[in-house]
């Protein structure tokens, strides 16, 4: 019992240790997109560098987000470009992708819009709530009037019952 669990844990550190050696062959995260800033309020412009395209550029698209597409030019180092989150975008998480001209490897990033201000000032929401409670009649003052005239008829009569009845007189 005892040399099937250690032959199970070795086998399982040294898995572990084969995956840790392996793992940046594959790609690190230098060679996604690098959004700036990461996180951004509708409205505000987006700068996305990338390693992986130096020599040629790419082409960028933030449809995902409602930006369209956009150019990334070669750069010293990297490919830059920008975009505009439009004011309209709502707030989540958004994938932007970048094509390469020297190859077409398809390169991603995450950008996540908020509703937080930059100022730090707090949001009030705008526009009405949608309960489905009043206003089916309208604003219609005839209307209003009559309504008013029959709740009054109402409570007059209601009064007269009650007042007939604590008489003694009964209905």
């Amino acid at each position: 019992m005892r040399r099937t669990a250690r032959l199970l844990t070795g086998t399982a550190l040294a898995l572990g240790a084969l995956a840790t050696l392996v793992a940046p062959a594959y790609g690190t995260d230098a060679d996604g997109l690098e959004l700036r800033p990461a996180s951004v309020d509708p409205g505000e412009q987006v700068t996305v560098d990338t390693t992986a395209c130096r020599d040629g550029g790419a082409a960028g698209d933030a449809s995902a987000v409602g930006a369209g597409s956009f150019t990334l030019a070669p750069r010293e180092r990297a490919a830059s470009g920008r975009f505009r989150v439009p004011p309209s975008a709502q707030p989540g998480t958004y994938e932007i992708v970048a094509t390469c001209a020297d190859g077409g490897k398809r390169i991603a990033g995450d950008l996540v819009v908020t509703l937080t201000p930059a100022s730090g000032q707090q949001v009030h929401p705008r526009g009405s709530v949608k309960t489905g409670v009043g206003g089916a009649l309208g604003r219609d003052p005839v209307q209003t009037a009559a309504g008013v005239a029959a709740l009054a008829v109402a409570a007059a009569g209601g009064t007269w019952l009650l007042h007939r009845r604590a008489r003694g007189d009964g209905i």
